[in-house]
Formats: structure tokens, C-alpha cells, sequence
């Protein structure tokens, strides 16, 4: 066989109640598949983020298969936008921190999550007023980023670390994640 592969694969993730074809590409399935960074499995959130991730597989030395899980809806949800600077002077980043300005050290949550989840979970925080709630997004779930998300959750030294997933535990990256959010935290 010896062939590298840059099959890219765009589907379709969360629960939109749009039918059934719409709703998972069955992100744990994949990520199941995932050994010896045979594949790149990420859950983007910004139009520059895709951008940056499409033309890093095309100018790679290397080839290999790229998983993209991704909802129709954030090609028109109004806080899924990107600056025209991200895309000409940004590059992928595996892990997005929270935007938002303040102390860090007046956390005292970190909701890591990835995909479409943080902007529902951004609102929420907005209505309810939290300032003491930090969203951190995983982009790329394979390879597994961990010293990245080790620097940023390490920025948050009074705060608990959850995860947070729109799918059933026994769906999504929950079961992946898991012991890797245990490894960035020690």
C-alpha cells in the first residue's frame, strides 16, 4: 500500500433537528479510528479556522486524511465570523481560548468543548451574566492537542475543568477526550 491519502471529508455535526442525515457524522466512530496520527479529526467553529485548516492540508510535505465535523447552521450563525486579518495573517490554531478579557484568576469554571456547543454556551453565559465561567475550544480532537491545552488551561489557576458536549455520553468525543483532559490538567 505504502499511499498517502488526503482524502478530506466535510460532515455534517449536531443536533439541529434537521433529520437524521443532517444530525451526526458520527464523530466517535472516527476518532475510534484514530492511532498513530494516521488522521486529522477536527470540529471547527470559524470560517477562518476552515479556511487556515483546508490550506494547511493542501501545503503539508505529507499527506493524510482530514475529518472536518462541522453543522450547516454555522454558515449563517451570527457569532461564527472571522476578521479579515485572521485569515490573511492567522494560522490553525488546535485550540481557540475564551476571547473574552478579565482576570483569569477570578475563574472558577473552564467549560472546554468543541464545535457549535461553545457559541450555545456563550449565549447562555452572556444572558445569565457569568463572569467567572472561561469557554475553551478544542478544534482539533486528533492529533490530540495536549500541550496546547495544558498552556491555556494552566492560565486558569482557580478553576474547575469540564467538558461539555451537545451528543449523549455514549456519543461524541466524551470517551476520547476524557483521559487527555486528565493528562493536559497534571
Amino acid at each position: 500500500w505504502g499511499r498517502m491519502s488526503g482524502l478530506t471529508l466535510l460532515l455534517p455535526h449536531g443536533y439541529e433537528g434537521q433529520g437524521p442525515e443532517h444530525s451526526s457524522g458520527r464523530m466517535e466512530r472516527f476518532l475510534e479510528l484514530c492511532a498513530d496520527r494516521n488522521m486529522q479529526v477536527c470540529n471547527l467553529t470559524t470560517p477562518a479556522q476552515l479556511f487556515h485548516a483546508l490550506r494547511r492540508q493542501l501545503h503539508r510535505p505529507f499527506r493524510k486524511p482530514l475529518v472536518i465535523m462541522s453543522p450547516k447552521s454555522l454558515l449563517r450563525h451570527k457569532l461564527a465570523v472571522s476578521t479579515v486579518a485572521e485569515f490573511t495573517s492567522g494560522t490553525f490554531q488546535s485550540v481557540l481560548d475564551d476571547a473574552r478579557p478579565g482576570d483569569r484568576t477570578q475563574v472558577r469554571r473552564v467549560v472546554v468543548t468543541a464545535g457549535k456547543v461553545h457559541y450555545t454556551l456563550r449565549e447562555a453565559r452572556e444572558a445569565r451574566g457569568l463572569n467567572d465561567t472561561a469557554l475553551v475550544r478544542l478544534e482539533q480532537l486528533y492529533p490530540f492537542p495536549i500541550n496546547r491545552l495544558a498552556v491555556r488551561l494552566r492560565q486558569y489557576p482557580n478553576a474547575d475543568v469540564v467538558w461539555c458536549q451537545e451528543e449523549p455520553e455514549n456519543m461524541g468525543a466524551w470517551h476520547f477526550v476524557d483521559r487527555r483532559i486528565d493528562r493536559a490538567l497534571a
